[in-house]
């Protein structure tokens, strides 16, 4: 099977496009993506989808993930993390007279909706290009304030001037900007100086295979997740054979249509899985904005 997703351990050091060719080459698809980047020096969860799977990346990009990330005080960078060039350092006092109480109240405050400002160095883009590729030519550019919401965050250790953040949140969110806005709200600056992702969707790291060791585990062992699995948080609909013959040609699909397959209850805001008898994802569906039925998302190959 090579419809599927594979949960990837991403290294340090290597770009989530260079997972991707890796994890290509070895289960020899044609097509293969991943559902949101890490940056190269960053680890953790990386899903990769593998053949018609590539089409369900768009459920994953915008959903919730968990971070473990590692904040620097006292250092800010260009880039918001260690890799970039220190453009401000403040001095040894100013550090010591940090109270970690305060750090610990001042990072519970970041809790909840609130609008993010991306770095200058991101893959977010401006009049086509991409931002951090005009930040390396000298154009810092500051794209508009975006909606985010953070579900948690706590400190789970601190040494400081370093401390470690637990952080579920919304897509989109960038860990980076996040550490950043922690400095400037403490005055003393700071960056991110390790991440690791350990949750995206209902997917955990725990789950994942290290990327080192994918070339030689045996081909049963290879743990590709199922496409109707992979979206297990979306309500699904057990077609009958004429549903499923009904969908192969792309028939216009209504209430009436579900009655005897429904599994779970229908809500209007979001997508739903169909699949057939033997549990394979058929397709997904969304409800038609002018009321008038359903609206195909996606369309799979048996």
């Amino acid at each position: 099977m090579t419809d599927g997703m594979v949960l990837i351990n991403k290294p340090e050091g290597v770009s989530s496009a260079r997972v991707v060719n890796q994890v290509k080459k070895r289960f020899q698809v044609k097509k293969a993506g991943h559902t949101g980047t890490l940056d190269p020096f960053a680890t953790g969860l990386l899903p990769v989808a593998l053949g018609q799977a590539t089409r369900l990346s768009r459920f994953f990009l915008g959903g919730a993930k968990r971070y473990l990330a590692t904040v620097r005080l006292g250092i800010e960078t260009d880039t918001y993390d260690r890799t970039g060039n220190v453009v401000r350092q403040v001095d040894s006092e100013v550090l010591a007279a940090i109270d970690p109480i305060r750090v610990k109240e001042t990072a519970a405050g970041f809790q909840g909706r609130q609008m993010q400002v991306a770095p200058s160095f991101s893959a977010l883009k401006h009049q086509g290009q991409p931002l951090y590729k005009l930040a390396r030519q000298g154009e810092m550019i500051q794209k508009p304030a975006r909606p985010i919401e953070i579900f948690s965050i706590r400190v789970t250790e601190m040494v400081l001037p370093e401390f470690e953040l637990d952080i579920h949140c919304s897509g989109g969110t960038y860990i980076r900007s996040l550490a950043h806005d922690i400095g400037a709200k403490l005055g003393c600056g700071a960056h991110l100086s390790a991440l690791c992702r350990t949750g995206v969707s209902h997917f955990t790291l725990d789950q994942a295979v290290d990327l080192e060791v994918l070339p030689d585990l045996p081909r049963e062992r290879r743990g590709v997740i199922p496409m109707t699995d992979c979206l297990s948080f979306l309500p699904r609909i057990q077609a009958d054979e004429a549903l499923t013959q009904k969908i192969g040609h792309g028939g216009k699909l209504s209430d009436p249509d579900f009655r005897s397959g429904l599994i779970h209850p229908l809500a209007a805001e979001s997508p739903v899985r169909i699949t057939d008898s033997q549990n394979r994802l058929i397709a997904v569906i969304e409800a038609d904005p002018a009321g008038s039925g359903y609206n195909y998302c996606c369309v799979f190959n048996g």
